[in-house]
């Protein structure tokens, strides 16, 4: 798997909490017991443990892991990718974003979750192993995510589908737990919102380990930003995928690849 890079540093990590529990520098600092100029630092990138461990408990994050995330200590470990499992990451702007593909080796019925900036690595792939496209499925429908979506369906055929609660142009729509085949594979959709109104997790099994493609919900050491809803987003996340079985990989949006216990183990915002 390509080496790439945490989606969020500890400064990340501290504005989306603050922002997300609507706290001014003010009223953050005062709580935190530093200084304004204590706290601007931070917020800039400048690292003061001191500081980070005053802030975490306010924010309600674990103070460990943002002090780890701050030193660059950790990055998760990488799974070795099975048979039917293929990530790409493209550029868009100034920043990356990831698309997957998932596939039954047998019937070589696929689907793909999200295209990212663009799709042409992924129909390569599709050519080479003779895969047939049935669904293309979008987490959500911000364009990082779908930039491409047009080209791949035009190219494979496959049928578009997003959340009910976020439907996109030309596409079909899908209820919170319903369940999609590809032979061998189950895909089902868990509604993760917060970040956008549908944001969906696609909860994989039939490989050789469970898998979530879980787009914005959250990421290695970090998590979407609450666009729609903080407090929706957070919950989500909680019940609905650091309820999944542990050793689930968990393929975000952006960022690397990560595991549920890696991340109930270093995530600043879960362990608490």
């Amino acid at each position: 798997m390509p080496h790439i890079p945490l989606e969020d540093n500890f400064d990340d990590v501290i504005k989306k909490a603050q922002r997300g529990l609507g706290l001014n520098d003010g009223e953050l600092a005062q709580r935190a017991g530093v200084s304004g100029e204590e706290l601007h630092a931070l917020t800039i990138g400048k690292i003061d443990e001191r500081v980070i461990r005053a802030v975490a408990p306010v924010l309600h994050l674990g103070a460990d892991q943002l002090v780890t995330l701050a030193q660059k200590a950790w990055y998760p470990e990488q799974v070795i990718p099975p048979r039917g499992f293929a990530m790409f990451n493209t550029p868009y702007d100034d920043m990356t974003v990831n698309s997957y593909l998932v596939w039954d080796p047998r019937s070589r019925l696929a689907a793909v979750f999200d295209t990212g900036a663009t799709c042409e690595p992924m129909l390569g792939i599709i050519s080479t192993k003779q895969l047939t496209v049935r669904y293309l499925f979008l987490t959500h429908t911000h364009e990082d995510h779908v930039a491409d979506a047009a080209r791949l369906v035009a190219v494979t055929g496959a049928d578009l589908y997003s959340s009910e609660l976020e439907p996109f142009a030309g596409g079909k729509t899908f209820r919170e737990n319903q369940t999609f085949h590809l032979d061998g594979i189950a895909i089902k959709t868990l509604l993760t919102s917060g970040h956008s109104p549908g944001q969906t997790t696609y909860f994989i099994t039939g490989l050789a380990w469970p898998l979530a493609i879980c787009g914005d919900s959250m990421f290695a050491s970090s998590m979407g930003g609450g666009l729609v809803s903080y407090e929706d987003q957070y919950r989500n996340n909680l019940e609905k995928i650091f309820t999944l079985p542990r050793d689930t990989v968990i393929a975000p949006g952006h960022g690397p690849l990560t595991t549920l216990a890696q991340e109930k183990k270093h995530n600043p915002f879960f362990a608490r």
